[in-house]
């Protein structure tokens, strides 16, 4: 069971390449996804170069994701990848023409080898203040976003590709940005099933296989611990309330909006214990290595059981056995 550990995460590199020492870490545990962040995607020749480079290096299929959100979150630039910020097709209601770029962006990403799109966004744009958000969101109210979510999770499918809705419970109302601090909003659960949960279940409901929390902190809901760290968020919230059987993966835990938790370990742990089946640490394998020994700990001491693991191992290898057969 300790070699399986690795399946647990997804991390990257900081370089334009990948150094020996990542290659190295990716075959020793077998990791179970890779992310690319632009400088590794620009040119789309060092994107396919990269993965083969990682690919090479693991034994079983890792999940090879990007942020190919449109607008200023795309990691790949230029044509036929990029394309307009869901804002923009939120505001005209246009449908089709995001049909048409998400769908021609999507299967030229599936041709350089990537399998893990982390869109579309489900977040509803609640608070102007919130810049980190500013283009990001297809709308504020669930009705306008929700045929887009649908759309994209469907063009995701079609192509052979794992959508990732983002960022549960939903981070719209928060004013404040997790990247660089503790984000907070003050909705409680019956807003939540009456808003922010009609957008992720209709996600749910076309086939979203994978969906990630944020760094956020609903007192209302939780009164202790943000949603990354939360049972009641995650297995409670996510997978009990709403039947999600899918992937719960955490948003960076690099980010300072998971800083006060412990270690790369402690947080890695909290979140698997909260409900989450991977761990996602961007630009820092270093980060993910000593959180791998650190479950590695736990796994030994018993506090993480065989049970516990297969769960979630099984849920992954589930959705891996997917990517070999697109559904049409």
């Amino acid at each position: 069971m300790l070699k399986k550990i690795g399946q647990l995460f997804i991390t990257g590199f900081d370089s334009p390449e990948p150094s020996e020492e990542f290659l190295e870490f990716l075959s020793e545990e077998d990791i179970g996804g890779i992310i690319l962040f632009e400088e590794q995607c620009n040119p789309h020749s060092l994107a396919e170069s990269n993965i083969k480079k990682c690919l090479s290096a693991l034994k079983t299929v890792p999940f090879i994701g990007v942020d190919q959100e449109g607008g200023r979150v795309c990691r790949l630039r230029g044509t036929p990848a990029e394309f307009n910020e869901p804002e923009e097709y939120g505001r005209k209601n246009n449908i089709e023409l995001f049909e048409e770029h998400y769908s021609r962006a999507l299967y030229y990403l599936s041709s350089l080898g990537i399998n893990l799109n982390f869109a579309p966004v489900v977040d509803l744009r609640l608070n102007r203040s919130n810049t980190c958000l500013e283009g990001r969101s297809f709308g504020s109210s669930p009705a306008r976003v929700i045929p887009f979510i649908e759309k994209a999770v469907k063009i995701a499918n079609k192509v052979g590709i794992i959508s990732c809705l983002k960022h549960f419970p939903g981070f719209g109302a928060a004013g404040n940005d997790p990247h660089k601090v503790l984000a907070t909003a003050d909705y409680d659960y019956q807003t939540f099933i009456n808003r922010e949960a009609l957008v992720f279940k209709a996600g749910m409901g076309v086939g979203a296989d994978m969906i990630m929390t944020t760094h956020l902190f609903l007192p209302l809901i939780d009164s202790q611990h943000p949603a990354t760290f939360s049972q009641k968020i995650v297995q409670n919230l996510l997978k009990q309330n709403l039947g999600f059987d899918g992937i719960a993966i955490t948003d960076d835990l690099l980010m300072a909006g998971a800083e006060k938790y412990g270690n790369y370990g402690d947080r890695a742990l909290a979140a698997f214990q909260a409900g989450h089946d991977l761990a996602l640490f961007g630009r820092d394998f270093r980060a993910a290595r000593a959180a791998v020994l650190h479950f590695k700990d736990a796994y030994r001491n018993g506090i993480i059981t065989d049970d516990r693991l297969e769960l979630s191992l099984d849920r992954i290898s589930g959705i891996k056995s997917k990517l070999a057969a697109p559904v049409i």
